[in-house]
């Protein structure tokens, strides 16, 4: 009988470490915005000089907010140094903007009026997002740098010695958020000693599509396959959010949408319930609903065609709990959303008062 007793204590410590336990490995959702949907500013940069007041757009329209920034590396040749810029292309030409120049002096002054206020329970307010044009070691090093020059204001978390072992990130104004690329991980996490500071987080793999279909076989195997199939693995330390082609939910995507249908609100719902489920915040890209005629350098790629036709779409993206809705139509989909601090838009009364 003792030795059953005392076995029997040792399986309460047991279950009981566990409970305590358990927690860390499951990514808390909570942190970002509640769990609630926000605006994610798309292609938040200038092509080729024009449309250089996206990120002013984007701040505009609100609190919380994503801002997507492509990134390139350009090497001048003059001097052979390279420096980070805000691109469309691989390629860039040197015309454009830096990292630094483009979204961290613009971001300044809210952040800095963020911190001021103090208000922990908003952060972060600004979501930035990475999509690398290439992976090039420089490109990638260098923006490390650039975050570690701004570290002070971006959500971090702690880096453990198991990949599995999730720490939870510290609130801070910003997070920041890249993609999935083998590369980025090896730059921006496996390099990393145990206990130093994750300025960023990748996205889960995408599951491959299969081999020898043709392009309408594919589409229709994106969009029957299971949310299994298409997100299995477990998020990491690093990896914390899945980034999804609508071509999962709408067979086509936005070029071969046709009326939304409650299959496709259900396909949606299935999906979103299942990366969260697994501990991924989601995002679907992209939702845009424009005529020709409105079109400010947004292209047709992601365009249902009409306002009418995004914004269902939108209202279901929402009530469907999307982390992330890109759209190139900030200040449409802002109306939609529930923002905080709207005071502190550069182009707010009320912000020059703080």
């Amino acid at each position: 009988m003792r030795h059953k007793a005392i076995s029997f204590v040792a399986l309460l410590v047991t279950l009981t470490l566990s409970s305590f336990s358990a927690p860390a490995q499951i990514p808390d959702l909570d942190f970002l915005n509640h769990n609630e949907p926000m605006l994610d500013a798309h292609n938040c940069y200038p092509y080729e000089g024009h449309w250089n007041d996206r990120i002013q757009r984007a701040l505009n329209s609100g609190f919380p907010v994503s801002i997507e920034q492509d990134l390139a590396w350009y090497v001048d040749p003059a001097t052979g140094k390279g420096r980070v810029v805000v691109s469309h292309s691989p390629h860039p030409t040197g015309g454009e903007p830096t990292l630094e120049d483009y979204f961290f002096k613009q971001v300044s002054p809210v952040i800095r009026r963020v911190i001021a206020e103090n208000k922990r329970s908003q952060w972060p307010i600004v979501v930035l997002h990475f999509d690398f044009k290439d992976n090039q070691t420089a490109l990638l090093q260098a923006v490390w740098r650039v975050l570690g020059q701004h570290e002070e204001w971006l959500s971090t978390a702690v880096k453990t010695s198991d990949p599995g072992k999730i720490s939870p990130i510290d609130r801070k104004p910003i997070l920041v958020i890249t993609e999935e690329a083998d590369e980025q991980q090896k730059v921006f996490y496996d390099s990393l000693p145990v206990g130093a500071r994750l300025r960023l987080f990748g996205s889960a793999r995408t599951h491959p599509t299969p081999k020898n279909l043709t392009k309408e076989q594919l589409m229709r195997w994106a969009v029957t396959v299971s949310a299994k199939e298409l997100l299995s693995e477990k998020p990491t330390n690093y990896r914390r959010w899945w980034n999804s082609s609508w071509y999962a939910v709408e067979e086509g995507g936005a070029p071969e949408a046709g009326d939304w249908t409650d299959a496709d609100n259900q396909r949606l719902r299935v999906l979103v319930d299942h990366a969260h489920a697994m501990g991924y915040w989601v995002r679907f890209y992209a939702l845009d609903g424009f005529a020709p005629a409105e079109d400010q350098g947004w292209g047709t790629s992601y365009n249902f065609g009409s306002h009418e036709a995004v914004v269902v779409r939108w209202k279901a993206a929402i009530a469907a709990g999307v982390n992330f809705i890109p759209t190139n139509q900030y200040e449409e989909l802002a109306t939609y959303l529930k923002q905080i601090a709207k005071e502190l838009r550069p182009g707010s009364s009320a912000s020059t008062s703080k």
